[in-house]
């Protein structure tokens, strides 16, 4: 399908309404942008190419062009612009963490023995651990967010839905790009890409980049730190290589890498009432005092020498093939390894005290293999395949040291390490019952088994769990007119199990917890109501059963438990429209309500009560982002981009407490770009965060005190600047 919407300027936030849009990499192309109408929108979210307004389901679809104009660097850069997606983190002050919460799923914590509620993919590979998941975005082609549970198509735990990134195939262009960064805060960037046909059957596609940034504060009592407070340094690479010996078949190799070496990510702590060891409601640390914590909030007041540091390291590697057997059958193969390690760890009451102290290590490899059989037909087509993950990986803590009522405590040390092994078999069709009709469907059997270990200082135990679900959706879909589109579906959704993070008070709290089923109704509208207007809606209701949600308990042996709570229910609406004001002038926004409530609790579960909301899922999420451009007589063209971001407060457990209130927060942004005429020089401004919002990404109640993660994208001014050369 193609919209005839004017295709206007380059919004910092294209995509995040329609921007799947296909932007030319040429400025002499883009001063034509206002002539030109929208070419067409074709994505990939359901393992099929199709047009964005003919899918029948919730997706945001984030291009190339979008992410550079929009500043977006990270993955949780994504998460400020996609109605009811929020990516947050907690994960030991590792700025690698991401916790990824759609429509109210997700979870926070990153220990081995527990699954994210949002599945992460990179070329359809499924990335199993939340550390390690916020991924820098150098020369993606575009992110797709899909919303809602994906149960019949995709690998593993996507409950709340599933973020697919694609990277830049080999033999798409023919180029040499280089790009540099410099700004605010001791910001230094540099990218190096490229994309050649060799010959006819073989092309490559490679980049490399580095980045840096000074920290924001200093741990104040370590006499040597490696590390500034939210420093950041990275380095990443990829290498991907195409065979195509003929037009039905390709194979696919890609290599990647990254060595990530920064500060802690800003932590504070804020006493929360009296500390009296006399009174056990008033906390276990009587010794802490507020005068103890250094002023400045983004300092950290610790004596522990390193855990002002953090590291994270991973590679990876893919190979992808693709047959077209005939005019109806193709056949996909898709197989990964990737590994990862990480180091961080938290001083939790952030003083001089040696409390609460958790330095921490971990890693994880995960091997996948998925096999898929495709057929298109005149009236139908479907998606079908077998999948295959396993995981092996382990979290560490040594020495840490947990001392209540501030008595001596030898440090201890603990390790949990597991085995999980998933399998899948599903299948997913599509009928063009009229020209304007079509209807469809998917149904996928799981299986997940899990064998773990916990060993603390004062206990061993082995334990295994196995689960498995059947999954299904039907749905829907009705051209209205060439332009214009309606769907209804109905999913379920399945998340496996798994075991508490933890279980401090011994092995009888290393039991596991049960598989969440989700079953969601979605109904939505998608088209262009208006020569220069384009819309998406999206209106929803999910209930869930068994939903596994966390709850910190420092008053009983410091266990992180995770409790089946009962049922709950989701329920709101997404809004997401272009409104092409003229030809030179376009403003893109996206509004998204979230009404989400714990709606029973099973009897004996603690903590949780009815009407508590999840975590760290705002009730509102509000984008808007204004574009102008302006053709210069020379030929060049000069871009005008703002973005602005809202989040409305929300809670930082499920248990509601009023010291895990997190305040909402607004951010805005902008680009002002030069592109000389010839299209291959560009040189922009940019400001990130201009007004210096500082704001909470998660709160967890300690015993006396709670603990605060702070942001880290502080306000950041400077120059990018990038030159193509086009090879003949």
């Amino acid at each position: 399908m193609t919209t005839v919407l004017p295709r206007v300027g380059l919004s910092a936030l294209s995509a995040a309404i329609l921007s799947a849009v296909s932007l030319p990499s040429f400025a002499a192309e883009d001063t034509q942008a206002k002539n030109n109408t929208f070419e067409k929108i074709e994505v990939t979210a359901r393992k099929r190419t199709e047009s964005l307004f003919e899918t029948p389901t919730a997706i945001t679809s984030i291009g190339s062009e979008a992410i550079e104009k929009g500043n977006m660097s990270n993955l949780d850069d994504i998460g400020k612009f996609v109605p009811n997606l929020n990516i947050t983190r907690y994960g030991v002050g590792n700025a690698a963490h991401a916790s990824v919460f759609i429509r109210g799923i997700g979870l926070q914590d990153h220990i081995i023995t527990t699954d994210p509620g949002v599945g992460v993919y990179v070329d359809g590979v499924y990335l199993g651990r939340q550390m390690g998941s916020n991924l820098s975005l150098p020369n993606i082609e575009r992110v797709e967010v899909l919303r809602g549970p994906q149960g019949t198509l995709y690998g593993r735990n996507t409950l709340g839905g599933a973020v697919n990134i694609i990277t830049k195939k080999p033999g798409s262009e023919d180029i040499v790009r280089v790009e540099s960064k410099v700004g605010s805060r001791g910001r230094l960037g540099g990218d190096i890409y490229t994309n050649q046909t060799i010959n006819d059957q073989w092309s490559f596609a490679a980049n490399a980049s580095y980045k840096e940034r000074d920290g924001v504060g200093h741990a104040v009592n370590l006499a040597n730190p490696e590390k500034e407070i939210g420093e950041e340094q990275e380095m990443s690479g990829r290498l991907a290589l195409k065979w195509q010996p003929s037009s039905d078949f390709s194979l696919n190799v890609a290599l990647d890498g990254v060595d990530n070496e920064s500060g802690q990510s800003p932590y504070t702590i804020e006493v929360t009432g009296g500390l009296d060891a006399n009174n056990p409601d008033n906390g276990d640390f009587p010794l802490l005092k507020e005068s103890m914590l250094p002023d400045n909030p983004d300092d950290l007041g610790s004596t522990v020498a390193g855990i002002e540091s953090t590291d994270y390291s991973g590679w990876g590697a893919s190979v992808i093939a693709d047959w077209q057997v005939n005019d109806v059958y193709a056949v996909k193969f898709i197989t990964s390894k990737r590994s990862s390690d990480y180091t961080g760890g938290l001083d939790d009451d952030g003083t001089p005290l040696h409390l609460s102290e958790f330095p921490e290590e971990g890693g994880a490899d995960q091997f996948s293999v998925e096999f898929q059989l495709n057929g298109t037909f005149d009236s139908w087509d479907f998606v079908s395949g077998l999948y295959y993950f396993n995981e092996d990986g382990f979290t560490a803590s040594a020495p840490y040291v947990y001392s209540p009522f501030n008595t001596p405590a030898a440090p201890g040390s603990f390790r949990i390490e597991q085995e999980t092994d998933s399998y899948a078999a599903y299948f997913n069709a599509s009928f063009d019952i009229t020209e304007q009709l079509s209807l469809g469907g998917g149904l996928r059997y799981s299986e997940d088994s899990k064998d773990a270990t916990a060993d603390f200082t004062w206990f061993r135990k082995n334990a295994t769990a196995e689960f498995d679900e059947v999954t299904w959706d039907v749905n829907a879909a009705y051209q209205l007119n060439r332009d214009m589109n309606v769907y209804a579906q109905i999913q379920k959704g399945y998340q496996s199990g798994g075991f508490p993070p933890r279980p401090f008070s011994g092995g009888d709290a290393f039991v596991s917890f049960d598989e969440t089923k989700a079953l969601n109704y979605e109904v939505g509208f998608k088209g262009q109501v208006h020569d220069r207007v384009s819309m998406m809606v999206a209106v929803f209701v999910t209930d869930y059963t068994d939903l596994a949600l966390p709850f910190n308990d420092p008053s009983n042996g410091f266990n992180t438990y995770i409790e089946n709570a009962g049922e709950s229910r989701a329920q709101g609406i997404e809004l997401e429209t272009t409104v092409a004001v003229t030809d030179d002038f376009s403003i893109r926004s996206s509004v998204g309500y979230l009404d989400s409530e714990i709606t029973h609790v099973d009897e004996g579960v603690q903590g949780i009560t009815v009407g508590n909301a999840p975590a760290l899922t705002p009730r509102w999420t509000v984008m808007v982002a204004p574009s102008y451009f302006m053709d210069l007589d020379s030929g060049a063209t000069v871009a005008v981009n703002a973005s602005y971001s809202y989040r409305s407060d929300m809670q930082g457990q499920s248990v509601n407490n009023p010291n895990e209130f997190i305040e909402s927060r607004e951010l805005f942004g902008f680009n002002l770009s030069y592109t000389n005429s010839e299209g291959d020089t560009e040189i922009t401004l940019y400001g990130e965060n201009v007004f210096n919002e500082v704001y909470d990404v998660g709160r967890l109640q300690q015993v006396g005190f709670v603990g605060v993660m702070r942001s880290n994208d502080r306000s950041e001014f400077g120059l990018k600047f990038r030159k193509d050369f086009w090879l003949d």
